[in-house]
């Protein structure tokens, strides 16, 4: 008997010890990930309702920029074109300092026809100088006389200017461009918006871009509450 337990012991032992050791080996084993695979249509839920704050911020943006520039373009037409013809001024840049700092460069000078019987010295006039290629000044009346057929003549300084302007200006015709209005940087502007370039790109950039932000608004409709309202609506019904 005494053998046969002999025998068996070993075996008993080693049979634990591999026990032992299977169990050491689990417990020093790395975890394992699951990996969870979403659908193809919960991706996509999950983009769309990631994009909408954007795209509405976008549509925004560009129906902002659209309308301003219609309405920018709508006002300078307005005023160039149509304001003269209804209201009978005229407008015109400034182009030098001569008359600062009243007038600057790049002002606007807006003038009304006033009688030449009715300027008197210290009015600004916008008038065709006599003298060289006849060009167009806006200055100061210093003096006012009467020509030999009864007409008015002037002579002019600009504020800016040290001296007199070298020529005396016979006023033709009933009424002369007094200055009632100034401006100031528009010229700039007006200038830059008759450039081909510019009148261009509010023709047609404008519109574009309206177009661009109506198309931008509806690509910010969420296409999933129709369905979901429509979802919402048979449980209702069967809730009641």
């Amino acid at each position: 008997m005494s053998t046969i337990t002999s025998i068996h012991e070993p075996a008993v032992q080693g049979r634990r010890s591999t026990a032992q050791i299977i169990e050491t080996a689990q417990a020093f084993e790395i975890p394992q990930v699951t990996a969870v695979v979403m659908p193809p249509s919960a991706v996509t839920a999950t983009a769309v309702n990631a994009n909408p704050a954007f795209r509405r911020v976008a549509s925004a943006v560009f129906r902002g920029i659209g309308v301003g520039m219609l309405v920018l373009a709508a006002l300078v037409f307005l005023f160039l074109a149509i304001g003269p013809r209804i209201f009978g001024y005229q407008t015109s840049t400034m182009l030098t300092g001569s008359m600062a700092p009243l007038i600057n460069p790049g002002d606007v000078v807006v003038t009304a026809p006033t009688a030449v019987t009715d300027v008197k010295v210290g009015d600004v006039i916008t008038y065709h100088i006599p003298v060289e290629d006849q060009r167009v000044e806006t200055h100061r009346i210093t003096e006012i006389t009467t020509t030999a057929d009864g007409g008015v003549a002037v002579q002019t300084k600009g504020d800016a200017n040290n001296g007199i302007d070298p020529w005396i200006a016979t006023l033709q015709g009933k009424t002369v461009d007094k200055q009632v209005a100034t401006i100031p940087y528009v010229g700039n502007a007006i200038r830059a918006l008759r450039e081909p370039v510019v009148m261009n790109t509010l023709m047609y950039g404008a519109p574009a871009i309206l177009v661009i932000g109506m198309l931008a608004s509806i690509w910010t409709k969420d296409p999933k509450k129709p369905a979901l309202e429509g979802a919402e609506a048979p449980q209702a019904a069967s809730g009641e």
